[in-house]
């Protein structure tokens, strides 16, 4: 498995990749007064990020964060045309105000699929490495109600799906699990399963 960097061309090692194939779970409410918003914990019950979006549901403009209330990655929303895009910016000292484009990816709706009967849909996610618009670095492809990252190439590096208990109870679609392969960077990953959220209006 390549390590995903997106954006860059370093091969510098990222404070959130995976070492091996590791499982999150997402629980898409806020700690803060369990308002609109994410947490997400590790395979050990700790949290690691968060989004406290308060009252507001589809914000313009969302904020990943670590416990502490470091910013990660800014996730915008923006207009080009007739289609709205999301774009993420990595934050390089924990503020909104700090955003870098060279680690930057930008989400699109893939508009030349055909709606097929099994409820899949997918959408292209262009990096900051991938200057021209019309290739994709990865995509987002949903199939019922899972969701599935991968390479261009078709490779899985993540999947995102209802969480079950250990006897097999499927809990409510608020908790979902999230598995991502090694050598990923799973701060990437969840800003691509945050804005997908923001897509279909869930966030």
């Amino acid at each position: 498995m390549v390590k995903i960097h997106p954006g860059t061309g370093e091969e510098t090692r990222s404070p959130y990749l995976t070492t091996e194939k590791e499982s999150f779970t997402i629980w898409m409410k806020s700690l803060v007064f369990n308002t609109n918003g994410c947490t997400v914990f590790d395979s050990k019950g700790n949290i690691i990020y968060r989004v406290d979006n308060y009252n507001s549901k589809s914000c313009r403009e969302v904020y990943l964060m670590d416990l502490h209330g470091h910013v990660v990655l800014t996730l915008r929303r923006q207009k080009f045309g007739l289609f709205k895009t999301w774009e993420g910016y990595r934050s390089t000292s924990g503020t909104a105000e700090s955003r870098t484009k060279l680690e930057y990816f930008r989400v699109k709706n893939n508009i030349f699929k055909i709606p097929s009967k099994d409820s899949s849909s997918s959408y292209r996610v262009i990096t900051g490495s991938c200057r021209n618009d019309e290739q994709y670095c990865y995509k987002m492809v949903t199939r019922g109600s899972s969701l599935g990252i991968e390479e261009s190439c078709g490779r899985l590096v993540a999947e995102v799906k209802r969480k079950q208990s250990r006897n097999g109870l499927v809990l409510g679609d608020d908790v979902l699990t999230m598995m991502v392969e090694s050598q990923v960077d799973h701060s990437f990953i969840i800003g691509l399963v945050l804005t997908h959220s923001l897509i279909n209006c869930k966030l």
